[in-house]
C-alpha cells in the first residue's frame, strides 16, 4: 500500500544527511516537474548569518533521487546537495 503525504505535510520535517548524520534544515519548498506532475526535488532555505542581519546562506537543493525515506518527522537523503540561489 503506497504511503501518501501532501506537500505541506513536508515542511514540517527535517532533513538529515545519511552520509555524515548532520542536520541539514525542514523543507522549505518543492520543485516540482509541470509536464508530469512529479517532485523532482526538495529545497531547504539556507541558515540565517548572525540572526539574519547579514542574509542567509544560499538554498540547497536536494535532487528528489537523494531522498532515501520519508518518515513521520524526517526526510533522509543521501548524496550531495546541489546549491542555489533563488532569483
Amino acid at each position: 500500500m503506497p504511503v501518501e503525504c501532501r506537500g505541506w505535510e513536508l515542511r514540517e520535517k527535517e532533513v538529515i544527511d545519511l552520509s555524515d548524520g548532520s542536520r541539514v534544515g525542514y523543507v522549505g519548498d518543492l520543485v516540482v516537474d509541470l509536464e508530469t506532475g512529479q517532485v523532482s526535488a526538495l529545497v531547504v532555505p539556507g541558515r540565517l548569518r548572525l540572526f539574519g542581519l547579514l542574509g542567509r546562506e544560499p538554498d540547497q537543493l536536494f535532487p528528489w533521487s537523494a531522498v532515501r525515506r520519508v518518515g513521520p518527522d524526517t526526510v533522509l537523503v543521501e548524496g550531495e546537495s546541489v546549491l542555489r540561489i533563488w532569483e
